[in-house]
């Protein structure tokens, strides 16, 4: 069984016992997450689509960590100007690990 799951504006196909790393959730390690925005759920060949959300589904996931990505530099220059500017950016992310995809 798997879904599509909108998970903070972004949408991520996900299946039982996956793990997933998703924008920044302010949980704890460890703690129990439900997503509650399932676009699809799809068992072989009984596929379920939403309008926009399919109607009790939901997904429940477990928080595995919280850490940041690598290094995104963002590098600004003009040409014979002397203008040059280096900026750096780190994006905070959650990886949860999917329990149960359930329908009711």
């Amino acid at each position: 069984m798997f879904a599509i799951v909108e998970i903070a504006g972004k949408q991520f196909r996900v299946e039982n016992e996956m793990t997933v790393k998703v924008p920044f959730l302010n949980k704890e390690v460890g703690d129990a997450v439900e997503f509650d925005r399932i676009l699809l759920v799809g068992d072989g060949e009984d596929v379920k689509i939403g309008r926009p959300t399919v109607d009790g589904a939901k997904v429940n996931a477990k928080v595995v960590n919280n850490g940041r990505d690598g290094k995104v530099v963002v590098f600004k220059k003009k040409r014979r100007k002397g203008y040059r500017l280096t900026r750096g950016h780190r994006q905070d992310f959650t990886r949860v690990q999917i329990e149960a995809i359930a329908l009711s």
